[in-house]
């Protein structure tokens, strides 16, 4: 199901984990899902970064899986690269405020921004999403109780919405290149994708 503004989408590729034993949803870039049921949602993240977002209390729990485009100050909410964060954000809170959670509830956890792209014209994407990231919550008051940020591998992340429950693989011997070329076609389409409209968020 496509969003409008950056294509962002709730994730269709569904398949049961036979290793957890759980139906699962894997997430890719410009992606996210938002659940109440016991399941897994699973990523592989380079320099993009993902907000796994809970509410413990009503059971709900999402995650997104996205990148700033390059250019703009991640620093200033006016640019183009904070606006699109900011929208990544607001609507995986969005759904998460449909499904019953509180925002005075909501915690996260946040991984990813890892330094493996190195054919990306600004060399530090991945560091700029994680700042973001962290900013954002901070800002939004959403309390951060688990990181794994930055450094130079991929990671795959498995998270369990309903628990809260996190596991992340650091993939110190996989071969980048499948990695690097989706998030680099993923970056390719913010540059030409418009963001028609703003994120109105439930109270």
């Amino acid at each position: 199901m496509t969003r409008h503004g950056y294509e962002e989408l709730l994730a269709p590729n569904h398949y049961y984990d036979r290793h957890f034993q759980t139906e699962a949803a894997k997430i890719l870039p410009g992606e996210y899902y938002v659940t109440g049921r016991e399941m897994m949602l699973v990523t592989v993240l380079g320099s993009c970064v993902s907000a796994c977002i809970r509410d413990p209390v009503a059971g709900v729990g999402g995650m997104n899986h996205f990148m700033l485009p390059e250019g703009g100050d991640v620093h200033n909410p006016l640019s183009a690269c904070a606006r699109y964060g900011g929208y990544a954000m607001e609507i995986l809170l969005n759904q998460l405020l449909k499904l019953g959670a509180s925002r005075t509830r909501l915690e996260a956890k946040v991984f990813g921004g890892g330094a493996i792209m190195r054919g990306f014209t600004l060399h530090n994407v991945g560091e700029r999403n994680s700042d973001f990231v962290l900013e954002y919550l901070a800002r939004e008051r959403i309390r951060v109780t688990a990181e794994d940020l930055r450094d130079i591998y991929p990671r795959k992340v498995y998270f369990f919405p309903v628990s809260g429950r996190v596991l992340v693989k650091k993939l110190k011997r996989v071969h980048n290149d499948t990695i690097v070329q989706r998030e680099q076609e993923y970056g390719s389409r913010l540059q030409t994708a418009d963001m028609a409209g703003d994120v109105e968020l439930f109270a």
